[in-house]
């Protein structure tokens, strides 16, 4: 399957090329009834504009039954091959193939979470790791407001609702990193809630889930000190969404020279950024909320472990 000449974009998945080329023949269409109709304006503008002198009778209309068939028949053919060809693609689209691997997505201010039942512990955030050549089911839900699962290069779109669940699927045929967006305003920080899709092939698949699952510390990863694997736990879980490592303030405090510090929380009273309370926050987010910032972080209960959450203390530590 070739990436049509018409997109900017490749065609990646098994179902993309089809809604190309409806693409395409819709547009196609589209200007050849442009053409006619303006050709046919000119033409007649031509032939029947006011002579220098006077005018030129005319002769009597006549009604023609065949012109009229044909102006009705032509345009109803296109029609209704543009629905029967839609209609199949949209079937394929929202009927997913009985051997498809699940995936579970989150939506929530401002990433994705994946998570990947077959895999026990495997979860990442914002990225989706597909197998090249497998069928992929995507169960999605959000924790907040509407977002809009958006992959451009497999030509899908989604909205993903609080309290109920939508779903996609999807065949990727090419190896590559391609961009995952939110395409439904969620707030202040919508235009970051930018993730990846990873496809690679069978076994490097598993490779990387198995790694998600045991984020540990693992000097071959480069981890010299738990700050180092702290650094790979903030990575892997998100965590640059909303907190900075430049002081920049965005939906939570920056990491930079907050430990230690001394900070107002929403009910009047002070607390020291210290190991408790970072524990405290990873696991009761909204227990103690630091003034001028609002409620809504997620819990990370049952996805860090008390390893995983000493080495994400002890990056912040290193955050001068």
């Amino acid at each position: 399957m070739s990436d049509s000449p018409w997109s900017l974009l490749p065609a990646a998945s098994a179902n993309a090329q089809s809604l190309d080329n409806l693409y395409i023949f819709c547009w196609s269409l589209i200007a050849v009834g442009l053409v006619a109709a303006i050709g046919a304006q000119i033409y007649f503008m031509l032939k029947y504009k006011k002579p220098a002198h006077g005018h030129n009778k005319t002769s009597p209309l006549t009604h023609s039954g065949k012109l009229e068939f044909w102006w009705s028949a032509i345009p109803t053919v296109g029609f209704v091959i543009l629905f029967a060809w839609g209609e199949i693609d949209y079937m394929k689209q929202v009927t997913p193939p009985a051997d498809a691997i699940d995936v579970r997505i989150t939506g929530q201010k401002w990433f994705w979470t994946a998570e990947y039942p077959d895999v026990p512990g495997a979860q990442l955030n914002n990225q989706l790791i597909v197998p090249v050549g497998r069928p992929m089911r995507l169960t999605m839900t959000s924790t907040d407001v509407i977002h809009s699962f958006f992959i451009p290069v497999f030509r899908l779109k989604k909205d993903v609702v609080p309290g109920r669940y939508t779903v996609m699927w999807f065949e990727a045929i090419k190896e590559g990193e391609y961009p995952l967006f939110c395409t439904e305003y969620c707030g202040d920080q919508h235009s970051g809630m930018i993730g990846k899709v990873l496809v690679v092939s069978a076994d490097k698949y598993l490779e990387i889930l198995k790694e998600a699952a045991r984020l540990e510390f693992d000097p071959a990863k480069g981890d010299k000190t738990m700050a180092d694997f702290g650094k790979r736990v903030y990575d892997a879980r998100g965590c640059a969404t909303c907190h900075s490592l430049d002081g920049s303030a965005k939906t939570g405090p920056s990491f930079k020279g907050v430990y230690g510090k001394t900070e107002s929380i929403i009910g009047g009273s002070t607390i020291t950024v210290e190991d408790n309370y970072i524990r405290e926050s990873v696991l009761e987010p909204n227990a103690k909320v630091v003034q001028g910032f609002s409620p809504q972080m997620p819990s990370f209960a049952g996805q860090l472990d008390d390893k995983q959450i000493t080495a994400l203390i002890e990056f912040i530590k290193a955050q001068k």
